[in-house]
């Protein structure tokens, strides 16, 4: 008997691709007004489960089972039919805004495809928090940084106040103030409309704070359903608890976070006592700064004369100074568009400084010239954003990451050169059978890692990591972050770690700078910067971090 107080009811739902199955015999059940919480590793078939509700998979892909939106089965539905209802009875936000949006159309003509009233869509994109609706509106997606586009996706999403909402990482490329205030405005969304929620991430903390019922998947398969009190707090499945225990802590230094496999393999109580020693302080000893950076200035020239003359303009890094030691992990943490990217690149002369000087190794680069810079391009390297945007899509994984060698390193045989690859495969936590698949063929976060192994690939001594993690399951995170710690002491590398996730810049950085419109408003090491901050900015930065309740 169908439960009418259910919006959607799954049943043996199974998505497989030829004889590889990766979604298996799926049950759940969706209640009007209430929030699924869909948790697990990249890979486990969250997403999939999701895009075959959406009708969006591939026609190679075999799908069986049931699912009833309100008595009709979505699975049995033709395209014609799936189209009255893709986007108006269920919408879906998904992970990666740059390949859910058009490039070559602006923000506002995209999301008034739904419905056409350009006021609507203004006080949508006001009630997301994007700054200047009117000029986003304008804007294409290549104007907006990463967090701004996940916003115009949730707009868009929004715009038809649909039974269904499916929230695939909505929340992955925002900070977490606006995280915490597009969390509330879910929420608002379902107490005002009565709107079910499929809400899908890799943050345990970001489950707590929504979830009203949670289902955790494992390659494929449902191990654990429960409420969201019940699994958070007293997990019965291993998976379960391999995923609370590898988040980085707030109240401890571990010498190591556990990974979910070794969570597996190992036992609980194996793993726990070898992470459980407090990690030791990387500070360097050296009084030498391997980058210097001082009044550093960057400016964008918002509107010209006829002459040319600028007008207006927007001064994305605001007098900056600081340094970085030998050896050390800066953190840089601030909200989306506060100039924390644009700095991260201008250190990498990808972004040309309006004032200021960088000074690398005692060598002032910020005005060498392009040819004066190639022998330095090996020595300093970043791991980019958007893992998409990042990688060439007509390039395998491994031609990928074997690039930069055969730029740098021409004199490596094929063979030698594929062995350094796969061995930074492994240590990333790739697969070697994906030597020979395209970016479009792997998760979120699998190409998150292979961006991580190609910067890595040349072991570079400065490495600027931008939100290297965001995109990571957290079994992921903890394996990437543990490797970045691990080359860190074994090649003395230096990051400047850039984050939005607070407590990923509580573990990693020996000291953490607040960046707050365009200037650092502050500077402390992570233990007295989260427990006696100085200003009222990392205050709420520090308390709208997601924690698990």
């Amino acid at each position: 008997m169908v439960n009418k107080d259910n919006v959607l009811s799954v049943e043996d739902l199974t998505v497989s691709f030829g004889e590889r199955v990766v979604v298996e015999g799926l049950n759940y059940t969706l209640a009007a007004g209430k929030t699924l919480g869909i948790v697990g590793e990249s890979g486990s078939g969250k997403s999939v489960s999701s895009l075959a509700l959406m009708g969006l998979l591939p026609r190679t892909a075999h799908v069986t089972g049931c699912a009833l939106l309100q008595g009709n089965d979505l699975l049995a539905m033709d395209e014609q039919s799936m189209r009255a209802v893709r986007g108006h009875r269920i919408a879906m936000i998904f992970q990666e805004p740059m390949t859910s949006l058009n490039p070559v159309q602006k923000c506002g003509a995209q999301v008034m495809e739904l419905v056409n009233d350009r006021q609507r869509v203004l006080d949508l994109f006001a009630e997301v928090l994007l700054p200047n609706p009117v000029k986003v509106f304008n804007s294409y997606p290549h104007e907006l940084s990463g967090g701004q586009k996940q916003r115009v996706m949730i707009a868009m999403a929004l715009i038809t106040n649909p039974d269904i909402i499916i929230a695939d990482e909505p929340t992955t490329a925002l900070d977490v103030t606006v995280q915490k205030t597009i969390l509330r405005l879910l929420r608002d969304l379902q107490q005002r409309h009565g709107t079910a929620i499929l809400f899908i991430t890799h943050d345990l903390g970001v489950i707590s704070e929504v979830a009203d019922e949670v289902l955790v998947m494992y390659r494929g398969q449902m191990v654990e359903n429960g409420s969201a009190t019940e699994v958070l707090h007293h997990p019965q499945h291993a998976y379960t608890r391999g995923l609370l225990a590898c988040r980085p802590p707030l109240d401890s230094h571990p010498r190591r976070l556990p990974t979910v496999q070794e969570f597996l393999e190992h036992g609980e109580q194996s793993v726990q006592s070898s992470s459980s020693c407090p990690q030791q302080s990387t500070v360097p000893t050296s009084t030498t700064p391997l980058l210097s950076v001082r009044d550093l200035t960057v400016e964008y020239t918002l509107k010209r004369n006829l002459w040319g003359k600028p007008l207006q303009t927007l001064k994305a890094v605001d007098g900056v100074s600081f340094d970085i030691m030998e050896g050390e992990t800066l953190g840089l943490v601030g909200e989306s568009g506060c100039g924390k990217s644009t700095l991260g690149r201008t250190l990498l002369r990808l972004q040309q400084a309006s004032n200021g000087t960088v000074v690398y190794k005692g060598q002032r680069i910020d005005s060498l010239g392009t040819r004066q810079m190639r022998p330095l391009r090996s020595q300093m390297q970043l791991v980019f954003q958007d893992p998409y945007s990042s990688l060439n899509p007509r390039l395998t994984i491994g031609d990928a990451i074997a690039e930069p060698l055969r730029v740098r390193q021409r004199g490596l045989s094929h063979s030698e050169c594929r062995a350094q690859v796969e061995a930074m495969m492994q240590q990333v936590g790739l697969e070697l059978d994906w030597y020979c698949r395209y970016p479009h063929q792997l998760s979120g976060g699998q190409r998150q890692r292979v961006v991580i192994a190609r910067a890595l690939i040349l072991r570079p001594e400065f490495v600027v990591c931008d939100e290297s993690v965001s995109a990571l399951d957290v079994s992921v995170q903890a394996q990437v972050l543990n490797l970045l710690n691990d080359l860190k002491d074994q090649f003395h590398y230096t990051y400047l770690f850039i984050t939005h996730d607070m407590s990923v810049v509580h573990y990693m950085a020996d000291r953490i700078m607040v960046m707050q419109r365009g200037r650092i408003v502050e500077t402390g090491s992570p233990d007295v910067l989260f427990h006696t901050p100085q200003t009222d900015y990392t205050r709420t930065l520090i308390d709208a971090l997601p924690r698990i309740r």
